[in-house]
């Protein structure tokens, strides 16, 4: 285990130290919330429309790079309402993952909730051990910080140019997910058939250069790029062992960023990690749970993604992490 970089805590305790009363609140607040998921995905659709509308009307080179934009943090979003279907967060019953994949997994080219419950699942049961997924990937000099920002832009035109959206997708998805087979998948001749209806809507209409300008572009270019950004706001890495807390900051974004590239509460990731079972729409309900408690940091809490990437950017070097399971986490 090498060397790495440490985050100042912004929990001073897990679930362990809250109160018998905190702790049936949290437990009230666990659970589906479909209501959420779908105001959630219409949002986003609606304004994926809007976008694509404008850009149609306008036909201006300004128009169009600001639709790409915009239509890729709705993008984001749909990939972010898959991460709640896979926690059984979204739409629950028979037919729950057939309408999550069709509403918002199918539309990302390469996604399902199928593939990506594999990869997750794995990285919550192992977190940060030898069998965790996403900890193997997202090691080396592509995920230690501090970077030369030189690298880091390096890295985000990458992105950019679309030299890392097959990469991507194969990172959400784990050869062997047997273990986390959902109760009712999604018949598999079903996403076929979806693209397929697709394609031959495309053909009749004559629509495929629109389509790839304002869909497949903004999927390959700024959709890793937002991908990435959740990724470093997600966790440190190269911390072997290391617990929740000490590899997961807490941030809470600012009103604009909310509004400019919202994520669903994803930042307050270390009260996920400790409650996957709880809502996105509920994660800022643990937060104040958290800090009624008295379990809170506030100076370590960063305000933003600026205030965080300036921090890793100077996060202080550590001696090595004990290594010890988080199976559970």
């Amino acid at each position: 285990m090498s060397r790495s970089r440490a985050l100042a805590p912004a929990l001073l305790g897990d679930k362990s130290n809250l109160s018998n009363q905190a702790r049936d609140e949290i437990r009230g607040l666990s659970g589906a919330r479909p209501f959420a998921f779908l105001l959630q995905a219409a949002g986003a659709w609606t304004v994926i429309i809007a976008a694509l509308t404008l850009a149609a009307y306008a036909d201006t080179l300004w128009v169009t790079l600001l639709a790409i934009a915009i239509i890729a943090t709705r993008f984001n979003i749909l990939a972010l309402l898959v991460h709640e279907q896979v926690h059984f967060l979204g739409l629950r019953g028979r037919y729950g993952d057939l309408v999550a994949n069709l509403l918002v997994a199918y539309p990302l080219l390469g996604i399902t909730v199928e593939g990506y419950a594999g990869v997750h699942l794995s990285h919550h049961k192992h977190f940060f051990t030898e069998k965790d997924p996403d900890f193997l990937r997202k090691s080396g000099v592509d995920w230690t910080f501090p970077m030369p920002t030189a690298h880091l832009v390096k890295l985000f035109l990458s992105d950019l140019l679309g030299l890392t959206f097959i990469k991507l997708l194969l990172g959400k998805r784990l050869e062997d997910a047997s273990v986390f087979r959902r109760p009712h998948p999604t018949p598999k001749w079903i996403r076929p058939c979806y693209y397929l209806a697709i394609a031959l809507g495309l053909t009749y209409t004559g629509t495929w250069a629109f389509f790839g300008l304002y869909w497949v572009l903004p999927l390959v270019t700024i959709f890793p790029m937002i991908v990435r950004l959740g990724a470093i706001t997600e966790h440190v890495y190269e911390l072997a062992g290391a617990s929740v807390i000490e590899a997961s900051p807490l941030m809470i974004q600012r009103w604009w960023e909310k509004l400019l590239l919202p994520n669903l509460n994803f930042s307050m990731h270390p009260y996920h990690h400790y409650y996957p079972g709880v809502s996105y729409s509920n994660l800022p309900k643990v937060h104040q749970i958290f800090q009624r408690e008295n379990l809170v940091e506030e100076k370590n809490v960063f305000r933003g993604y600026w205030d965080y990437l300036t921090y890793l950017q100077r996060i202080p070097t550590v001696s090595e992490v004990p290594y010890r399971s988080s199976a559970g986490v």
